[in-house]
């Protein structure tokens, strides 16, 4: 089992970076894993509501399945898998907001999975960790980039 958790500073107060997070019309403009992100049903992201990740093709094209099972906005967001995609037999994650001041605040991304098949994930879970961590610090990189991008454009009139 992998359980790690990666944090990055943002140029945004806690409200604003959970509703960029969790704002699937605009998932694609700034995650860099992900090439389809959606809620079933057209619902709002909530407690109870399913998302749809997929992955991009360089990276597996892995689609999680995953329902919120905790949703405060601007405090914590936690999800766990439903389906079973090729690699993972389990996956949940978390992100938690900390503010830090004006305009600033932390993002911490938890998450936990195990690798399948089970016979080979002594081997498979260290590599899915690297890998996963990687591209954790990416998305978390990218999503300050494109909250800094939007802080600083003019206020339309």
């Amino acid at each position: 089992m992998v359980h790690a958790r990666v944090s990055e500073e943002m140029p945004a107060s806690c409200e604003a970076v959970f509703d960029l997070v969790h704002d699937y019309e605009r998932r694609l403009d700034w995650d860099t894993l992900l090439r389809e992100a959606f809620v079933e049903g057209g619902r709002p992201p909530e407690r109870g509501a399913i998302a749809v990740c997929s992955g991009r093709w360089f990276l597996g094209g892995l689609t999680l399945r995953t329902a919120y099972v905790t949703f405060d906005r601007g405090e914590v967001a936690a999800v766990k898998m439903l389906n079973r995609p090729p690699l993972f037999a389990r996956w949940a994650a978390s992100i938690r907001h900390e503010p830090l001041g004006e305009n600033r605040s932390r993002i911490t991304y938890t998450y936990n999975f195990r690798a399948r098949p089970s016979w080979l994930a002594f081997a498979l879970d260290p590599v899915l960790a690297v890998v996963f961590r990687w591209e954790t610090r990416r998305r978390l990189r990218a999503l300050r980039h494109e909250l800094a991008r939007v802080e600083s454009r003019p206020a339309v009139r």
